[in-house]
């Protein structure tokens, strides 16, 4: 990945062409469309961006994939396997920038400047898990680049919903602050509480049919995250393949910590491994609520595997 260069030189390109968003029947969106329409004036009033460009030859582009989710679906693992692959330059941090009102409005030079430097010949990628979840993302990600090429990885939905809550639970640990335990979230009177946000994250034929209103299916890569954690590389290859990279990542980029329990890479003789926070034990949960939870999914997931025609390995309710 192209590294951060000082003494940068400004250089104005011509404005991006904002395409017109497609037509919507949804009376929900519908009803919002005035807000919508508002922030995307102000924002496209801030297209006139400039590329930072250094004497090298290497610039901050805006991105042409975007990681778009989704949270606790292994986002982070992806982008770091990812740019073992030198024709990546994949930005550090989250960038919130579709999803965030306060960066949206920013436009997109604000976006730009959150990019890494890269060369021509490199693909810009940023993540935001959020963006997958967000429904306002999908029509601004359009409208900004309809040809842009989505990656989203995902994993079994009640395995996602307990990852959810063990982020937060070591969140508020660090700070010294208690936290409920996971029964009082998923459990509200005797029944499971559908108003827990991280339960509505993992209806994932929800968040896609929104993103399939703006993007093609073939404009979406699904990553199996349980895959890429028992196996990683073939999983990566088929991102290569999607992303029409040349197969520079190979097996031996990966080897299985026995310490940490999951996989770490190795690129030109330097290991590394994710952050301590990743891969954390979740809570025990009583076997009848992970069965509840598990058969609340059943449905939601038919639809989803209906909706992008291929199926998971995820646990599945069978009725006693």
């Amino acid at each position: 990945m192209a590294a951060f260069l000082l003494g940068a030189v400004l250089l104005i390109v011509q404005p991006q062409i904002v395409p017109s968003r497609p037509a919507i029947n949804s009376n929900a969106e519908a009803s919002s469309q005035s807000v919508q329409r508002e922030l995307l004036k102000k924002t496209s009033q801030k297209n006139d961006f400039k590329e930072n460009i250094h004497s090298n030859g290497s610039c901050q582009q805006l991105p042409q994939t975007i990681i778009i989710g989704v949270r606790k679906g292994g986002t982070r693992a992806l982008l770091e396997m990812l740019s073992l692959h030198p024709d990546i330059a994949a930005a550090e941090s989250e960038v919130h920038f579709f999803d965030w009102e306060d960066h949206y409005r920013n436009g997109l030079q604000w976006y730009v400047n959150q990019m890494p430097f890269s060369y021509p010949h490199q693909i810009t990628v940023e993540k935001t898990p959020a963006y997958f979840t967000s429904p306002k993302v999908p029509e601004r990600v359009y409208n900004m680049n309809q040809s842009m090429r989505l990656l989203l990885i995902l994993r079994d939905p009640s395995e996602r919903v307990l990852s959810d809550y063990t982020q937060v639970f070591y969140n508020h640990m660090q700070k010294h602050k208690p936290y409920p335990s996971i029964e009082q979230f998923l459990i509200k009177n005797g029944e499971l509480n559908l108003d827990y946000k991280a339960i509505n994250r993992s209806l994932y034929y929800i968040h896609m049919q929104n993103w399939l209103k703006y993007f093609p299916l073939d404009h979406i890569h699904i990553v199996d995250g349980d895959k890429l954690i028992k196996d990683p590389f073939p999983e990566i290859e088929k991102v290569e393949r999607f992303l029409k990279l040349s197969p520079q990542i190979n097996a031996s980029n990966f080897y299985f910590n026995k310490t940490k329990g999951f996989y770490c890479l190795r690129d030109s003789g330097r290991e590394r491994c994710l952050h301590e926070s990743k891969g954390r034990a979740h809570p025990q949960v009583d076997a009848w609520l992970l069965e509840k939870l598990q058969e609340y999914f059943h449905e939601p997931n038919k639809k989803f595997f209906k909706l992008v025609g291929r199926t998971f390995d995820w646990h599945t309710f069978v009725a006693s």
